[in-house]
């Protein structure tokens, strides 16, 4: 078995100016959240003229992105974990989730986050990332709803459907639990505990319809 090759110089320094920038971008960020920072001061702290920034990014709401979905595919990761070791189905899909409200620890950053993938450019690399990642985790969801049904069915179509819209229905309420302390609304709410017990109605609902399919 051959080595892969080495990467040239041209290909390190590309990735050297990417961890810079990154870091810079994500510092910056942590310190002083999206609307207190320019690209000209992520350019400055990565030390990179803004044309090479630019090149990795063309715009600040990439920039956002860039660093925060490396936060959620980290959570993501971590809920995926947990969720193998969790033989309870409600338990599972609540660890695959669970991971990404715990690990929003800036909340308006989290929200710039929901409004650059809703609302960013379609053709953005970054925004496309997010995208898949978002798409990923509810098939995590889906998956785990699924092995919950009946082995002899669960391969039917209808349970494919409703698996993929129970993901999204968990996917939906973990984003406006993320949103609700900045909206004012129920003050001194449990985000957690509110997720836990939204995510068991929607399991419940699912493996509900799953049986009443079965039965006719």
């Amino acid at each position: 078995m051959t080595n892969p090759p080495a990467p040239g110089r041209r290909e390190r320094n590309a990735r050297e100016k990417y961890t810079r920038i990154f870091e810079a971008a994500s510092a910056l960020f942590s310190e002083r959240g999206f609307d207190g920072v320019t690209t000209q001061e992520i350019a400055e702290r990565a030390d990179v003229g803004a044309g090479t920034l630019f090149r990795y990014a063309a715009t600040k709401g990439e920039l956002f992105l860039m660093v925060y979905n490396e936060q959620l595919r980290t959570a993501i990761d971590e809920g995926d974990r947990r969720a193998a070791a969790e033989p309870d189905v409600t338990a599972a899909v609540n660890a695959l989730v669970g991971t990404v409200l715990s690990g929003a620890h800036d909340l308006r950053n989290a929200a710039v986050y929901q409004r650059e993938l809703l609302f960013g450019g379609p053709t953005e690399k970054y925004r496309g990332e997010g995208l898949a990642l978002v798409g990923r985790l509810e098939d995590l969801v889906a998956t785990r709803l699924l092995d919950a049904v009946d082995a002899g069915r669960r391969h039917e179509p209808a349970h494919a459907v409703g698996a993929a819209r129970a993901a999204r229905s968990v996917f939906a309420v973990l984003n406006l639990l993320l949103a609700q302390p900045l909206t004012g609304a129920h003050p001194g709410a449990d985000t957690g505990e509110e997720l836990r017990e939204q995510v068991a109605q929607i399991v419940q609902g699912f493996l509900a319809s799953s049986v009443e399919d079965t039965s006719r």
